[in-house]
């Protein structure tokens, strides 16, 4: 069997990471196209992956334009160009991977939808999270009944304060209009998640959150505008001059120091943190999205589910506690720690796997998600996705609900 033949339109962070799967499976699948309107990164896939000249382009459109010469592509644009280049790659038939939001407003999430229902192509949202080992182990255990009917949810997001900082308040999605609300950016794919593990429709949302702390009226007196020249900067623990220093430091140079700058020499880091957007004063940036928020989710039979957001955390994995009719669940992304009521016993199981570096992101999620679809193009076997067009449409429309219900004050009925 011939490997899928893949085309990149965005080559950032996640255009890469997709991408990667090509060369640790070449047998599987082979990248034969990208398009990237900055230079470095552009040149830098289409060499790793041995791309010829006529497939790549500055320009998804032109790359949209051309007839198909792939099976599949991969959509890592940036967000508020999702709609049209799902629509136009849909109207040529390619079998579509889209990145994470599947698009910053509902008409636009429900104009891809309708594109993509139209043509008989396997069409996936990012939702990493449905496709991890843990994620699919502890849906078994609750199919299973082990702890009963499900009858509440609670799930934490630990965005972590140096994410935030470096997202969230300086970074790509600070900023609304040039992004998207932070619900859907960060963490539609957990309302999703919810969603998946409840298994059932959503009835209601209600949503509570703000920007709280990075505002130029919690600046310290003594610190200045830039963190290479703050007197303020050891005591501070957004400091970009620590962080960023330190990770290069320890020889790293993956994400997030690839998000800030393409020379990874020390001087280059130094330089960019000193002219770029990335070595901000995180009280003094044009960030405007919220650094908290929680969710109230009711479902169709009555189960409800609490999602708390913050920044405000050390980095770690997601963690979520189940409340059944018959026991409860403690998970962190790996770990499952199941206590049966009738028993009093309690049993740890640990999801623990082994993937290649840069696609072990979101607990593996990354991986089994790009080897799912490939998996699907190849047999033309759409029932693999686990998150199709509409259920996918479904949990976006949760996603603006509740920021609708955070905006407005009042409780938002689906």
């Amino acid at each position: 069997m011939e490997p899928v033949e893949l085309i990149v339109a965005g080559a950032g962070d996640r255009g890469f990471v997709y991408a990667s799967y090509a060369k640790t499976h070449p047998k599987r699948a082979k990248i034969v196209g990208v398009a990237e309107p900055r230079d470095f990164y552009r040149e830098k896939m289409a060499k790793e992956h041995n791309i010829p000249e006529e497939n790549v382009f500055t320009d998804w459109k032109d790359m949209a334009k051309e007839k198909k010469f792939a099976d599949a592509v991969i959509i890592s644009v940036q967000d508020h160009m999702h709609k049209d280049s799902a629509i136009a790659f849909a109207k040529k038939d390619y079998h579509i991977l889209l990145e994470k939001p599947m698009a910053p407003d509902e008409k636009s999430c429900k104009a891809i939808v309708k594109e993509v229902l139209s043509k008989d192509i396997i069409f996936v949202v990012g939702h990493v999270l449905r496709y991890t080992r843990y994620t699919q182990k502890l849906k078994s255990i609750l199919d299973s009944g082990l702890i009963g009917d499900v009858i509440s949810i609670q799930h934490l997001e630990p965005v972590g304060f140096w994410h935030q900082a470096h997202s969230f308040v300086r970074g790509n999605w600070r900023n609304e209009k040039e992004s998207s609300f932070m619900l859907l950016t960060k963490s539609c794919h957990d309302l999703d998640w919810i969603k998946y593990i409840i298994g059932k429709r959503c009835t209601s949302v209600s949503s509570f959150g703000s920007l709280t702390h990075f505002r130029s009226e919690n600046k310290p007196e003594t610190a200045g505008s830039n963190c290479l020249e703050c007197e303020y900067e050891p005591k501070c623990p957004y400091s970009a001059k620590r962080f960023y220093l330190k990770l290069f430091d320890h020889g790293k140079t993956g994400w997030p120091l690839s998000v800030v700058t393409s020379d990874m020499t020390k001087g280059g880091l130094v330089r960019e943190l000193r002219n770029g957007p990335y070595g901000r004063c995180v009280y003094e940036c044009d960030n405007d999205v919220v650094d908290h928020q929680v969710v109230i989710m009711e479902f169709e039979d009555g189960e409800t589910a609490s999602f708390t957001m913050t920044g405000f955390t050390r980095a770690r994995q997601r963690e979520t506690r189940i409340f059944g009719t018959m026991g409860e669940i403690y998970g962190n992304g790996t770990k499952i720690q199941l206590h049966q009521f009738l028993t009093g016993k309690t049993v740890i199981v640990d999801t623990s796997s082994k993937t290649p570096t840069l696609l072990a992101g979101h607990g593996g999620g990354d991986y089994a998600l790009i080897d799912t679809f490939v998996s699907a193009v190849l047999h033309n076997d759409s029932s693999l996705i686990l998150s199709g067009p509409e259920e996918t449409l479904e949990t976006h429309l949760m996603t603006f609900a509740a920021e609708k219900s955070r905006t407005e004050g009042k409780v938002i009925d689906l």
